[in-house]
Order: structure tokens, then C-alpha cells, then sequence
């Protein structure tokens, strides 16, 4: 018996060769192409510029003093919600607290929220952008006003378990058709 096992273990202890060694990371490498804006016409007091690789503006959403827009991306399984209020009977300070205040609802699952300031004299358009880091329900969302008669507030959503890194570089690529969105919005008069 130690004339067969002898061998068999010499052989096997001869037989084994390099160490394994962990394989390099790879990053996953998502492209998407380059942004093209077309003036989005809408039934409604404002106009603003969107990106072609997002759907037709199908629906417009109304209710008592509010109005909404969808602006759908299937490819990137995400969707910006654009609402429309009238500013009257000073409801203006309102209006910004709801808009603060959804953004602050995130503060559980953000790891940061950036608030990047807007003017647009030119087009009397006043905002705030808000970035929003980590495993929050949204990345971004934003209001723009002219402080006397329109407000405008947007979120943006996936169709995904919020996880940061996962949608990471799609929204980048949607932060900047949101910035796109409130730089074109230009109020009916």
C-alpha cells in the first residue's frame, strides 16, 4: 500500500503548477450617445428643449392647479417628472418649501445632496439644481420660477432598486439634460 500511495502523493504534490492569481478588475463600460435637443412643444405655459433620445411628450397630466410632464427614457429605464404650478396668492414661499422639502425627504438614503444655484435673467428663470449622492430614490431634481407667475419643479427616477454605483453614469448623462431642460425653459406669456 505505501509503494501505490507514495508515488501518488509525490505525483500530485509535483503535479500542481502557479499560484492562482485574482483577476484585474474590470469596470463596466457604458456608452451613450451623444445628446441631440429639440424644442419640446406642450400644451402648456412654458417651453424647454429635451433630449431626442427621450420619448415623445405623450401625456400631459392635469389636476387643480397643476400640471405635469413625463419625459420618458426607455432605453435608460428612467423617467424626469416635470410639474407645473401657477404662482398666485402668494403661494410662492409655499411652492419653494414643497420643493425643499421633497429633496430633504431624501436625506435618509443620500450620502450628500449638492444645491447648485440657477439665474437666467435674460429669460427671467430662477432655480436650484439639487444633486443627490447614494442609494436615494432620486439623483436630481430641481425648480425653476420667474417668481411672479409660473413654478416649475422636476425629479428624476429610475425603474431600478436605488443603488448608487449601478445607475451612477446614467445619471451623469441625464444630470446634464436636466441642467439642458432648465437653461431652455423659456415662459408663455
Amino acid at each position: 500500500m505505501k509503494r501505490i500511495v507514495l508515488p501518488i502523493l509525490s505525483l500530485l504534490m509535483l503535479s500542481c503548477g502557479d499560484d492562482p492569481l485574482p483577476k484585474p478588475k474590470g469596470y463596466l463600460r457604458l456608452e451613450y450617445p451623444k445628446a441631440n435637443y429639440k424644442k419640446a412643444t406642450i400644451p402648456l405655459p412654458f417651453t424647454f428643449e429635451k433630449n431626442e433620445l427621450a420619448d415623445p411628450i405623450k401625456s400631459i397630466k392635469s389636476s387643480a392647479n397643476t400640471n405635469g410632464v413625463d419625459v420618458n427614457y426607455p432605453s435608460l429605464n428612467a423617467t424626469i417628472y416635470l410639474t407645473y404650478k401657477e404662482v398666485k396668492d402668494d403661494n410662492l414661499n409655499d411652492l419653494l418649501r414643497d420643493a425643499q422639502n421633497l429633496t430633504q425627504k431624501h436625506t435618509i438614503k443620500a450620502d450628500e445632496i449638492f444645491n447648485i444655484p440657477f439665474e437666467n435673467k435674460a429669460t427671467k428663470v430662477y432655480g436650484m439644481l439639487y444633486e443627490v449622492g447614494g442609494d436615494a430614490a432620486s439623483q436630481s431634481q430641481f425648480y425653476v420660477t420667474d417668481s411672479i407667475h409660473h413654478f416649475l419643479s422636476g425629479s428624476l427616477y429610475f425603474y431600478a432598486k436605488p443603488n448608487y454605483d449601478s445607475i451612477y453614469p446614467a445619471a451623469e448623462y441625464l444630470k446634464k439634460d436636466i441642467r439642458r431642460i432648465m437653461e431652455s425653459v423659456e415662459w408663455k406669456e
